[in-house]
């Protein structure tokens, strides 16, 4: 199986982008790793979505979309845990 590649919706690229360094370094690994094995331990199908998974890291979720066809992963949002969901 050959690895996906990752791309950002812009709005996941903002939200990445507006968090303090020291969380995006804890953060980018996890979104580094989803390369490999796009559904880690520990990660979630959302209920009521069509194909949209999320995994934890901290306080924080990433919100992603696997593409199987394309080989890819989307990152749809990156965004505390309370308002990941809205």
């Amino acid at each position: 199986m050959s690895d996906y590649s990752v791309t950002f919706t812009r709005s996941a690229r903002k939200e990445l982008e507006s968090l303090p360094a020291t969380l995006v370094d804890r953060i980018f690994p996890k979104i580094e790793a989803l390369v490999g094995n796009p559904r880690p331990s520990g990660c979630k199908k959302l209920k009521g979505s069509f194909d949209l998974w999320r995994i934890r890291v901290g306080e924080y979720r990433v919100i992603y979309s696997i593409l199987e066809k394309q080989i890819r992963i989307e990152i749809i949002a990156v965004r505390h845990r309370r308002k990941a969901y809205e």
